[in-house]
């Protein structure tokens, strides 16, 4: 472990440790467009829409699965740095069972208010049985896809991001076997969809777990490791909240930008919920180059290796922007091609491919902003890391909507996330500024 996060070449260290997590992202990328595409061959717009309305919630589990993970990566990281190795075995329990306690208690909240919720996911008549159905299984299980997190990101800061990436690959697959199984013999719709969603995780949980145990003694798992330094639990959490704070941000974009086409009706829905599926090509690209650089980062922090860090960084932002803007360009020269591989309903590919060019033309400038994060989140710099994560598609994007609707109307629903992301990026770059200073 320790020549690869302090001897190795950059180039090398930061492939070896970042691709897998690419790859892994990926395989999650392709899942997520299967699993979109044959939800779509029912040909059911209410079904596409119902299973797009309960995304959030799914988005929700992984961002309260990354308090722990993302949370307990950055403290990990920096504390192999510094060369606590026993501590830094007792905080990867700590993260591991506080995790299952959130998750138990998340699904006693989504059993007792699940009408409330249902509101507020812009559930209609036409779409409330998929919904319901697909509900019922994520409310029960839920606990698979928050655990997921934890050791996901735990093995990667041990320089077993290969191991990870097999996880996340195992599940995917056993995802995309079931899916047409529940879906086209079974006929059991969403709730087909959901238990596949639920069993794959658990899948992939029981594959981690294992790895941990027989391949990471730096890591643990066990209940009477989960103890360690007060200091470094609020480490965690005041990391890991921002961390989670980015996707339940996304949640909520994807809620607000739902209630607002509600008037446009279902069709509307459907194309959004298709175009940012799609969309995830870059994003999940992006994400596992930026956060499979994070241990590598927070190693070099916590070694304080000034001139490895920089170089890192260098390098990071080369790789993330130069594929940022190749991928933007692909994707709005093909849009109307891609998005009717999903639906042949012309109104929704019509709609999709211009949702899909404008959730797309930001794609740098987000790329820089998931560079800054990571950096924010390595060294432990919980103020950026909050304001970076309430901003992109929490705050900024809430007021940035209203302006937009109120002076574009539709084309102004479309465009609040563009914008949102370039004020996110100013933003950050002042926060850069800021931390040098501190």
């Amino acid at each position: 472990m320790n020549e690869l996060f302090e001897t190795m070449p950059v180039k090398k260290a930061y492939f070896k440790i970042a691709l897998p997590v690419v790859l892994s992202m990926m395989v999650t990328l392709v899942y997520n467009l299967v699993d979109t595409f044959f939800v779509s061959q029912t040909q059911n717009t209410n079904l596409v829409a119902g299973v797009s309305l309960c995304a959030p919630l799914f988005t929700l589990m992984i961002a309260l699965g990354d308090i722990f993970g993302l949370g307990g990566s950055s403290v990990i990281s920096r504390l192999f740095g510094n060369k606590e190795t026993e501590e830094a075995k007792r905080v990867s329990a700590v993260c591991f069972y506080y995790a299952i306690g959130v998750s138990l208690l998340t699904s006693l909240i989504m059993i007792l208010f699940k009408n409330p919720i249902l509101s507020l996911l812009g559930t209609e008549a036409s779409t409330r049985p998929y919904v319901l159905q697909y509900y019922h299984v994520i409310s029960v299980g839920g606990v698979f896809i928050i655990l997921s997190m934890i050791p996901t990101n735990l093995i990667r800061c041990a320089g077993h991001a290969q191991d990870a990436m097999i996880g996340t690959i195992l599940g995917c697959v056993i995802n995309i076997i079931l899916d047409p199984i529940f879906l086209f013999v079974f006929h059991m719709e969403a709730t087909g969809v959901a238990i596949a969603t639920i069993f794959s995780n658990f899948v992939t949980d029981a594959y981690l777990v294992y790895v941990i145990k027989r391949k990471c003694p730096e890591l643990s798992v066990s209940l009477k490791d989960a103890h360690c330094d007060t200091r470094h639990i609020k480490g965690l959490i005041f990391i890991g909240i921002p961390a989670s704070l980015t996707n339940i941000m996304q949640s909520f974009a994807v809620t607000l930008t739902n209630q607002y086409l509600r008037p446009y009706g279902s069709n509307a829905i459907a194309s959004m919920g298709i175009a940012l599926k799609v969309n995830m090509i870059i994003m999940m690209v992006l994400v596992g180059f930026a956060f499979g650089a994070q241990p590598l980062i927070g190693y070099c922090i916590g070694a304080r290796n000034k001139k490895r860090l920089k170089e890192v960084l260098r390098f990071d932002a080369l790789v993330i922007i130069s594929f940022a803007c190749v991928m933007t360009l692909v994707l709005c020269l093909f849009t109307p091609s891609i998005m009717s591989c999903f639906m042949k309903n012309q109104t929704i590919v019509s709609q999709g491919s211009t949702m899909l060019r404008c959730l797309s033309i930001s794609t740098p400038f987000v790329g820089g902003v998931l560079i800054l994060t990571t950096l924010f989140q390595s060294a432990g710099y919980a103020t950026g890391a909050m304001i970076i994560s309430l901003s992109r598609q929490g705050v900024i994007f809430f007021v940035v909507m209203i302006v937009l609707t109120a002076l574009l109307g539709y084309m102004g629903i479309l465009l609040a996330q563009c914008i949102s992301d370039i004020i996110t990026l100013i933003i950050g770059l002042l926060l850069v500024k800021k931390m040098r200073l501190e």
